[in-house]
């Protein structure tokens, strides 16, 4: 008697599985909260990953029953394989010579699992194979014990193992053809099991842990809103405080609390506050100081035109003083002007410029504004980044600045020095200088000095906001020093920017 054994494992058709998308957050037009949205995105981002795990755990699971079906397919197959081999019949003490036999007495001393079926088929009348098995139950619908159709097709087949695909259940099935010498195949061993129930252990196991997960969603999401709250709280606070804010209001500040980035925001936020209200009061000062400068002359000039005569000398003395005074609203406007563009960017343009070469420009330039004793000081032999009209505009102001506040024949003297990093080009006069209470205001719009040093000028007081916009332009400044023997010495403190000659600005 030959056997034939199965040749390798039983085929498999892994389990289909469908993915559902899950749902994305509403994209309508309508406004969704920071809080919202931020739960949203973690909804989503955990569901899609704990899905995710539930389908990887039941694949792995799946994986598993089938591995554990091929071992126990194989491993009986080469059980009974081993006993056509070695066993003998008990009642001659001989090797097997009929194969009905030799199912009866494996199939009498197996003890099959729960889901597990081990049937003998032997080779009948009509093509009808006739079977001998255990007197053993399993909890499906349709055993293969019980379904003639499924067992020809089984004995039938000339594959050693295989799937059948029925209404009543799937059937894993292995089988070893036996024969007689020289006859072809007239019986076989079939070992079928069904794994429904095991794959529906699997199921079961993923749904509990699809219920567990979902709590555990639930349990994140309370947190999330709870912790996203408490988080976006400040931000509230903001909003709400830049709700309230008003030109006329610029105090609400918002309270700090801790060192994230959330206190960082609201440090940032109240530091852009500290600056608005800076700014709104400058901008109401600088208005007030303005319309207060400007109604003067206008008031002047009213009252000149109508109280002017019809005489000739009164006349044209009305005409001088009002030119006069519109000749200052002028000078005024424009300057104005100047201190509104020095915001802007381009305020200055830096080109390579020879320091001592426009030191003694400024020298030059600024004789011709009033008779006094000018001296050019020594002058820094160097080639800076500048820009040479802006210079020389706030070098003139401050030249003039000091004619304003000498008498005739005092002494001026124009200069520049370089002091390691730093170009410093002064102004120093020899008149009664700067009164301490007055070093910090003169540099402010519209404002002069508590006491005059020198003769009364006709400057709206925006000369020296000109110089410090000038210098600030510059990214330096400008600094008052008291001058040897007496008088002021105004200094314009710049950066050295050094440019060989030939590169960009």
């Amino acid at each position: 008697m030959t056997t034939t054994t199965a040749a390798g494992a039983p085929g498999t058709t892994a389990p289909e599985t469908t993915t559902a998308q899950a749902p994305t957050p509403d994209g309508g037009r309508r406004r969704v909260s920071a809080r919202v949205r931020i739960l949203l995105w973690l909804l989503l981002v955990m569901a899609v990953a704990l899905a995710s795990v539930a389908m990887t755990t039941r694949s792995f699971l799946m994986r598993d029953v089938d591995n554990r079906i091929n071992g126990l397919l194989t491993q009986e197959t080469g059980e009974f394989a081993n006993f056509v081999q070695r066993g003998g019949d008990p009642r001659t003490g001989r090797p097997f010579t009929d194969a009905e036999r030799l199912l009866t007495v494996f199939l009498e001393r197996q003890y099959p699992d729960a889901d597990e079926e081990l049937i003998g088929l032997v080779a009948g009348p009509g093509g009808a194979p006739r079977q001998i098995r255990q007197p053993h139950e399993l909890p499906v619908a349709l055993p293969l014990h019980q379904d003639a159709e499924a067992r020809r097709r089984v004995f039938a087949a000339s594959a050693s193992s295989g799937v059948l695909r029925r209404p009543d259940g799937e059937i894993r099935w292995a089988k070893v053809t036996v024969a007689q010498r020289g006859r072809e195949p007239d019986a076989a061993f079939v070992v079928a099991f069904h794994p429904e129930r095991e794959r529906a252990r699997v199921n079961s196991t993923v749904r509990t842990l699809l219920v567990i997960s979902g709590v555990a969603l639930l349990l994140t999401v309370g947190i999330a809103w709870a912790v996203a709250g408490r988080i976006l709280r400040p931000v509230r606070v903001v909003r709400t405080a830049a709700a309230q804010l008003t030109e006329q209001d610029l105090t609400r500040r918002i309270p700090v609390h801790g060192h994230d980035d959330i206190a960082a925001l609201a440090e940032t936020f109240n530091g852009m506050l500290d600056r608005l209200e800076r700014a709104f009061a400058a901008q109401r000062e600088f208005v007030d100081d303005a319309g207060h400068e400007l109604r003067t002359p206008i008031t002047i000039v009213r009252g000149h035109l109508e109280l002017m005569g019809d005489e000739p000398a009164e006349r044209e003395e009305t005409v001088r003083l009002v030119t006069d005074e519109l000749d200052r609203m002028s000078r005024i406007v424009e300057d104005l002007l100047l201190l509104a563009k020095a915001e802007r960017p381009d305020f200055v343009t830096p080109e390579p410029v020879q320091v001592a070469e426009l030191t003694a420009d400024v020298y030059v330039k600024a004789r011709t504004l009033g008779e006094r004793d000018w001296r050019l000081d020594p002058v820094a032999d160097l080639e800076a980044s500048l820009d040479p009209q802006r210079i020389t505009q706030a070098m003139v102001q401050l030249a003039q600045n000091a004619v304003q506040h000498t008498t005739p024949g005092r002494t001026i003297r124009i200069g520049s020095r370089a002091d390691g990093a730093r170009l410093e080009l002064y102004v120093a006069d020899s008149g009664p200088g700067v009164q301490p209470q007055d070093t910090e205001v003169i540099f402010e719009r519209f404002r002069r000095g508590t006491a005059r040093r020198g003769a009364r000028g006709s400057g709206a007081g925006l000369g020296l906001s000109i110089v410090r916009a000038i210098a600030e332009g510059h990214r330096g400044h400008v600094r008052l020093d008291g001058t040897p023997g007496g008088g002021a010495t105004f200094t314009l403190v710049l950066p050295a920017h050094r440019a060989p000659e030939g590169d960009p600005p």
